[in-house]
């Protein structure tokens, strides 16, 4: 069955005008949400963004942290090391130490003197 509309259109230029107005309306709300959906988007991209730079600069920040760590304990023991040679080249400055030394490693003797070299000394240099 087939509707018929009887109902008659009063003070048209009223109507037309509210039409239009709604119509109006309508586009204007489309247009804020494609705003509005533009700049979330572009927001969302600029969050990621940022986030994504941040732990990269975390995982830097850590990556660093960790060189200076192996830095500093091996800066330590090369100040140990140069310690030790500084010691080793004051007592090799000392006449004493040097003639004990040719005695134990190269069998240098004075006259009259034996030199035995035991397996479980350790050089004294």
């Amino acid at each position: 069955m087939a509707k018929r509309n009887n109902v008659s259109r009063i003070n048209d230029a009223y109507i037309e005008q509210h039409d239009a107005q709604v119509k109006r309306q309508k586009r204007r709300k489309k247009k804020l949400y494609r705003r509005l959906l533009f700049f979330g988007i572009v927001a969302a991209i600029i969050m990621i963004g940022l986030v994504a730079y941040h732990i990269d600069q975390r995982v830097k920040y850590h990556h660093m942290q960790q060189e200076y760590a192996d830095l500093t304990d091996q800066l330590s023991d090369l100040e140990k090391e140069e310690k030790k040679l500084k010691e080793e080249i004051e007592l090799l400055n000392d006449e004493e130490y040097l003639l004990q030394i040719a005695k134990t490693n190269y069998f240098f003797t004075e006259e009259g003197e034996i030199v035995f070299k035991l397996p479980e000394e350790d050089s004294s240099y």
